[in-house]
């Protein structure tokens, strides 16, 4: 067996990923008492937005020529080639006059899917930087192979329900990673099983003949299919009436008057309205009026009570977007949306298509599902639909779901309802499951049995609903910190202690992360790197903010390296320790090396230092290192240099004590648990990697190996580990590797696979080495002795046809 399954799954989360079935939901603790203070809430508790997407006509236009002539002038960066033309999606203005303006591409005349880019400007309208989604032209024949009726056939197949229209295929471009395909591209309409309605847009490789992508048009609240288990702030109003809402109790609406009629149209939102489509699936329904102005009675018996929430939530979410960051409605233009109240029949879900929103009635038409925090999640995802483009596949449907909880709990504080009180659930009073448990739960994603705490390379294949997890994670530790604040208690997937910067900041630093940065490809690693860089925009680099947003990701397990170098402003204080480099030295020869640090206040330094080698000590005062080695090694040493304040500043480098004479000091394998018997310690892997006989595929000494890709479906693997190579050595980095694949071509790298040393490709294999058995590797490593080097290992898989990378016996022997 060569192919990859995960059938070894057992949390219900995999099963739900392999299936499509879901099991029945687990039951959830309810949270305990919450300590206080809870964050704070209501319009006061957020400032005004500190960017616009929303400038000037004049101001826009400025921008984007600049942004035009930055492609023509980088098109290497751009990925820019002949035949290419690009297209604005989106223009972000900051205070200071920067700006970041995004654009779709097309190839030939057909959409480039994942071909997006984002010019950003400097506050003069000179060129930043460029960020593409993809790293591909995707220069490719625009010819197909497969048929358009073929491809029609395909797509139709993959709506699971009622199928009324299929539209006619058009050819498209997919772009993703390095690799793009030529796609047919079919819309087939109709609706799911559970009554959902459908625009399931489904990409079929042009060459290859299989699906590739497919994606909806309409975003539930839950996820498909889901069943049951065993005084408001007063807002300035054309005319304004009374509701009595299932939810928020009693609360005043914006509404139409005209002439002894009030209508749910709300002049002071866009011209939003709300409607009863009284059980039916289609249509626009009826819009709620009386001759009172006064709607609902707050129970299930008046219709019009469950539409006083949809009502007031439209427009609470409408307030949000536009005072806290400045975005004109829900499409940018002004216009509110409508809201559709009492879909189908116990219909236990809610959607947005695109253009409006849609309420079911729950299990037995009993709760309806017209919560706060479901139409904030609903309506975000017009939100960030427009201005980023984001589909509901791999991890990309989670950031996409994960957004729309954010900004749906964020609409819920900014309402501040005293009868909804905000928190950090999602849908806590509709009781989805008929047990008194909400839906999601923002500070312990694990509660709700199958959405993942902590990230692992397995997220992209759950249902966007629950692979929203370590984002929904990230958000609670970045706004409120780990523990218990109140709200619930929030663990760490690394055991850290994360303070947290509040709501405000934490989802300004979101917004801004869509607005100028993110991709159409977006996974976890880009969602890092593209909030760390909003929050430098917005707070400063490695001021707290930042900090605190990069503790946040490494606690649901999203690292790497630091994407904006520098220091706080205003926060430099700490004493500043000069790297000395590192340093080589012999057995029995006597050492003297000069640690330097300054004080920015010019204050008076003490020195100590940890991972010395025996025989050596650092003076308190005056930092300098000195003594005679007495045994030969190489150890990682730290300086620190501390004021009297107490702040701290430090240097790290490595020691080598040759043996007196020199030579090897330390020679041998210097590979911990190179043949994976012993798990993944102490190699950092994506999950999965290390594999046993049992699994399908065979080690080549032993039980255990690691396995990379396999999958059949685009995916990324990895293993690393530091290896120091002591000074004076020679050495050579030995693996054993099998390749195996499904690929047929003799000619493409479809699939491919990397080692590297210290940050530099010593070798690379793809699909097209597959070969019958193991077979070893060997390569000169001479050039890192004297350092501590990280070796990785990394294989990548493209969307369809399998490959796998076993590797096995892996050793650095220093001699």
């Amino acid at each position: 067996m060569s192919q990859r399954t995960l059938a070894i799954a057992t949390s219900a989360a995999a099963l739900v990923a392999l299936t499509g079935v879901a099991a029945a939901p687990q039951a959830a603790a309810t949270p305990q008492a919450p300590p206080r203070p809870r964050q704070p809430a209501g319009r006061s508790a957020f400032t005004d937005a500190p960017f616009t997407l929303d400038p000037s006509p004049s101001v826009r236009k400025r921008a984007v020529g600049k942004a035009k002539k930055a492609i023509a002038a980088h098109p290497g960066r751009a990925h820019r080639v002949s035949g290419h033309k690009f297209k604005v999606r989106s223009v972000t203005v900051d205070r200071d006059g920067s700006a970041d303006v995004r654009f779709d591409r097309t190839y030939r005349g057909l959409p480039v899917y994942g071909g997006d880019l984002v010019v950003h400007l400097k506050p003069d309208g000179s060129y930043s930087a460029l960020e593409t989604a993809s790293d591909t032209a995707g220069k490719i024949s625009t010819t197909p192979s497969v048929s358009a009726p073929a491809a029609a056939r395909l797509a139709r197949e993959q709506l699971k329900g009622t199928v009324s229209a299929v539209s006619k295929p058009k050819l498209a471009i997919r772009a993703q990673g390095r690799s793009a395909a030529l796609v047919w591209q079919t819309v087939v309409t109709g609706v799911r099983a559970d009554q959902t309605p459908s625009r399931l847009h489904v990409m079929v490789d042009a060459r290859k003949g299989r699906v590739i992508q497919s994606t909806d048009e309409v975003h539930t609240f839950a996820p498909s299919g889901l069943r049951s288990a065993p005084a408001a702030p007063v807002r300035a109003a054309l005319t304004q009436g009374t509701g009595h809402g299932l939810y928020v109790g009693t609360v005043n609406l914006d509404l139409t008057q005209s002439a002894g009629t009030w209508t749910m149209r709300d002049p002071s939102h866009g011209n939003g309205f709300t409607t009863n489509l009284n059980h039916r699936t289609s249509g626009t329904g009826t819009t709620f009026s009386n001759s009172t102005g006064e709607f609902g009675n707050g129970s299930n018996s008046d219709p019009a009570s469950a539409g006083v929430d949809a009502h007031y939530g439209a427009a609470m979410t409408y307030d949000y977007f536009k005072n806290v960051h400045d975005r004109n409605g829900i499409f940018g233009d002004g216009s509110g949306v409508p809201s559709r109240t009492h879909y189908g029949n116990a219909y236990v879900n809610a959607f947005w298509d695109g253009a409006q929103m849609t309420y079911g009635d729950g299990e037995n038409n009993a709760r309806p599902l017209v919560e706060i925090d479901v139409a904030g999640h609903e309506m975000s995802h017009g939100v960030s639909g427009a201005i980023v483009g984001w589909g509901e596949n791999g991890e990309t449907g989670g950031m996409n779901e994960g957004t729309s909880d954010i900004f749906g709990t964020m609409v819920e504080f900014y309402a501040d309802n005293p009868v909804d009180k905000p928190d950090y659930t999602m849908g806590e009073l509709i009781d989805i499951f008929g047990n008194g448990d909400p839906l999601r739960y923002m500070y312990n994603p694990s509660l709700d049995g199958r959405s993942p705490n902590c990230w692992d390379s397995r997220n992209g294949g759950l249902d966007p609903h629950y692979s929203m997890g370590p984002l929904n994670h990230w958000f609670f530790l970045t706004a409120v910190g780990s523990g218990d604040h109140g709200y619930g208690n929030s663990p760490t997937c690394n055991n850290s202690t994360v303070t947290g910067i509040g709501n405000d900041k934490a989802a300004k630093i979101w917004f801004k992360a869509l607005a100028s940065y993110a991709n159409s490809n977006e996974d976890y690693g880009d969602a890092r790197v593209d909030s760390l860089k909003a929050a430098a925009d917005l707070y400063g680099a490695h001021c707290a903010e930042y900090n605190t947003v990069m503790a946040a990701w490494a606690a649901v397990n999203v690292t790497g390296s630091d994407p904006v170098p520098g220091e706080c402003p205003g926060q430099g204080d700490n004493p500043r320790v000069t790297d000395p480099g590192d340093q080589t030295s012999t057995v029995g020869t006597a050492v003297n090396l000069a640690i330097h640090a300054t004080d920015p206040n010019g204050g008076t330094l003490t020195y100590s230092a940890t991972g010395l080698p025996a025989g050596l000590s650092i003076n308190a005062s005056s930092g300098v290192v000195s003594g005679t080695p007495t045994t030969a090694g190489t150890s990682t040493v730290t300086v620190t240099a501390t004021n009297a304040s107490g702040l701290s500043g430090s240097a790290s480098f490595t020691w080598t004590v040759n043996p007196p004479g020199g030579g090897c000091s330390s020679p041998g394998d210097k590979v911990s648990n190179g043949g994976f018997e012993n798990g993944t310690s102490p190699w950092s892997t994506t999950s999965g990697v290390v594999s046993s006989n049992s699994d399908g595929e065979s080690a080549r000494t032993g039980t255990h190996y690691a396995w990379f890709d396999g999958y059949g479906r685009s995916h990324t693997d990895s293993a690393a580990q530091s290896v120091t190579i002591p000074a004076g050595c020679t050495a050579t980095l030995t693996f054993y590797v099998h390749i195996d694949t499904a690929e047929t071509t003799a000619v493409t790298p479809y699939d491919t696979f990397t080692v590297k040393l210290g940050g530099d490709t010593v070798a690379a294999f793809s699909n097209l080495d597959a070969n019958s058995g193991y077979v070893q590797k060997s390569i000169d490593a001479s050039a890192y002795a004297g350092r501590t080097v990280t070796l990785s290992f990394s294989g990548t898989e493209d969307v369809a046809l399998y490959t796998s990378f076993v590797v096995d016996d892996v050793a650095v022997n220093a001699s």
